[in-house]
């Protein structure tokens, strides 16, 4: 196991109250944020926690993996379906890598025209 992901998530939580103690108003707003989409009903609970494991994923957030999939299992994911929606964040991953890569060769041209129109 590449790490004791129930005791990270009684350290993290603990942590998190003692963060809330000394900026109870961040937490609050946290707090408030997250349970926002909640309130319309459009998303059952399972829905929201594997996209809310894809996210974690592509966020690379350890302490959002922990809680996040500990919730998913609460609401009836399955081992199969949380491996379907983390095949969503990786192809995800990889599709930003590529619209990036883009990017890159979009600047590249961008500063070799430069370089030309400034050689002339």
């Amino acid at each position: 196991m590449m790490l004791d992901w129930n005791e990270y998530q009684k350290e993290l939580l603990a942590t998190i109250g003692k963060i809330a103690q000394l900026s109870p108003d961040v937490v609050r707003g946290y707090r408030t944020l997250s349970e926002a989409g909640q309130k319309t009903g459009k998303l059952d609970g399972k829905t929201r926690e594997l996209i809310a494991l894809a996210v974690a994923v592509t966020t690379r957030c350890d302490g959002c993996i922990t809680v996040h999939t500990d919730a998913a299992m609460k609401q009836g994911a399955t081992k199969e379906e949380i491996a379907e929606a983390l095949g969503v964040a990786i192809a995800l991953n990889a599709g930003a890598a590529l619209v990036y890569s883009a990017r890159v060769m979009d600047a590249y041209a961008a500063k070799s025209n430069a370089e030309v129109a400034r050689a002339k």
